[in-house]
């Protein structure tokens, strides 16, 4: 790690006498933490604050929360403290907080900072927040940037101190509810236009063994995939680019699409069951292409 002109006094050849005195009003030096020193008296920067935390927090310390958020590029409101994950307790002090685990992970250097792997940095993010809508952009914004899976933040969750993490424990929660009620809303309207099959999340191999997709509803009289697609967590660039390449692997092999967004299955139903009876019809009216089902699960809640 560039210390970024942070010190420890013991590492200089100074004795600690000389080093208060250049830590005086005026002095060129400045100190942040008892035989911690700054070698300027400029206001610190955000990244010599950071430095300094680590010092003071000890060896295995690693910076997590907002600020390991943030340094990873995911949207978090910057605050004044600073949080460091250690293995042994120690007290914080001033804009350092000390947060304990039995389980210290192994660190991620960004920038040549030692920082706590993204889902752990996140939970401890979550918990240091009471507004939920920021524990929402976070965790959206983590899972756009491939950095961290709900899966991952599950696993964080059972591990570690539950204290301050409801908002996270609901929206997880709700991400598994909004995927099993727009399965189940689109179960509903097949059946209510007759439209119904036994194909749901199924695989859909090529002629040659090649997978295709595993639509979430599939027609295979026609040949016909139905794709739930959400926006809030799957419109960033690589899932977006997979989303691209699954939808051009379906068109190579002749596969007729519909895509709906979760939110239409209730607030425009009739539009959808128009467009997915009119896609049907049209894959019935061409020759259906030599694609195969290998697997199959019930819809509805998993």
């Amino acid at each position: 790690m560039d210390q970024q002109g942070v010190r420890r006094v013991e590492d200089l050849d100074i004795s600690p006498e000389a080093a208060s005195r250049r830590c005086r009003p005026g002095g060129p030096w400045q100190r942040l933490f008892p035989g911690i020193v700054l070698l300027h008296n400029g206001p610190p920067t955000r990244d010599q604050l950071t430095a300094a935390a680590l010092l003071r927090a000890g060896p295995q310390a690693m910076i997590t929360g907002p600020e390991a958020c943030r340094r990873y590029g995911l949207r978090i409101p910057q605050t004044k403290q600073i949080h460091v994950l250690v293995p042994k307790k120690r007290r914080g002090a001033n804009y350092v907080v000390i947060l304990h685990t039995t389980h210290i992970p192994a660190p991620v250097l960004v920038d040549g900072f030692p920082l706590a792997p993204p889902a752990r940095a996140i939970y401890d993010a979550c918990r240091t927040t009471t507004n939920p809508d920021t524990i929402t952009t976070l965790v959206a914004n983590a899972a756009q940037q491939g950095l961290c899976d709900p899966q991952h933040l599950e696993r964080e969750l059972k591990q570690g101190n539950t204290h301050g993490t409801s908002h996270l424990r609901q929206l997880l929660a709700d991400l598994h509810e909004v995927r099993s009620v727009a399965e189940q809303d689109a179960l509903n309207l097949s059946r209510s236009i007759g439209l119904t099959t036994k194909y749901w999340n199924a695989t859909i191999e090529g002629p040659d063994g090649t997978v295709l997709g595993r639509p979430d509803a599939w027609f295979d009289d026609v040949a016909l995939a139905w794709e739930i697609d959400s926006r809030q967590f799957h419109l960033d660039p690589k899932s977006y680019a997979r989303t691209l390449e699954r939808n051009t692997r379906y068109a190579t092999a002749g596969i007729v699409l519909v895509q709906t967004l979760p939110a239409r299955l209730r607030t425009d139903p009739q539009r959808v069951a128009n467009e997915l009876l009119k896609a049907h019809q049209a894959a019935e009216a061409r020759p259906r292409p030599p694609v195969r089902v290998t697997s199959r699960r019930p819809p509805g809640p998993r």
